[in-house]
């Protein structure tokens, strides 16, 4: 929002990265000034006063607003600046709106959201598990899920005939082009229906995913 200043003196202290607080008359802006670029741009704040909540004494590491050059272990470093940046606000909340969709649609068909245990035994699946040791029984060891496929099953025999977890898992595995040693993955089992049924459901719930966060 742009900000009308009566008192240069009220910028002493004040710089780019500066966290500010601002009171004053909100005021329309003059027609030749208006910036429809900004959700804000038809109006100014004109300043009665203004506080520095948060100095900035030092440079930045990178440039947030030119980040393409940066390398990613800068990034990395500093992940509180690097999320600032539109495009990684863009796939967090990108993310945030997937992870809605399909929740919305998985309740609408009856499935039940339920949880199920991190710390658990090991069990035989494509990958080593990550141990965890435990300290009320020396020598003895949790393992973190793979995925939740043992607890799937004992739900489904328990009568819960539609389920579904946006799980994390863990698997100590080589790193592939769209996976790391921890994940998210969405589990899902239903009873009583044909492979048919499967496909129609899976293929409605990803066009309806893909339409509602995507547009397409």
């Amino acid at each position: 929002t742009q900000v009308v200043l009566h008192d240069d003196r009220m910028l002493k202290g004040v710089n780019r990265e500066a966290v500010v607080a601002v009171s004053g008359a909100v005021r329309a802006r003059d027609p030749e000034n208006v910036n429809p670029k900004l959700d804000t741009g038809d109006v100014e704040v004109h300043a009665d006063e203004l506080t520095i909540l948060g100095p900035c004494r030092n440079a930045l590491p990178f440039e947030i607003r030119d980040s393409v050059s940066t390398r990613e272990e800068v990034r990395l470093k500093y992940r509180y600046l690097d999320l600032r940046r539109p495009e990684m606000q863009r796939m967090l909340r990108t993310r945030v709106a997937l992870v809605r969709a399909l929740r919305r649609h998985l309740d609408a068909a009856g499935f039940q959201d339920i949880e199920t245990p991190i710390l658990t035994k090991a069990t035989p699946e494509g990958a080593r598990d990550y141990l965890v040791p435990s300290r009320v029984h020396p020598g003895e060891f949790f393992a973190l899920p793979q995925s939740p496929q043992l607890f799937k099953q004992l739900l489904m025999m328990a009568g819960f005939d539609r389920y579904y977890q946006i799980a994390r898992c863990f698997r100590d595995e080589d790193l592939r082009a769209d996976r790391q040693p921890e994940f998210t993955q969405l589990d899902m089992e239903f009873a009583f229906v044909t492979e048919q049924d499967i496909q129609d459901f899976v293929e409605g719930m990803i066009r309806g995913v893909l339409k509602e966060v995507a547009g397409i």
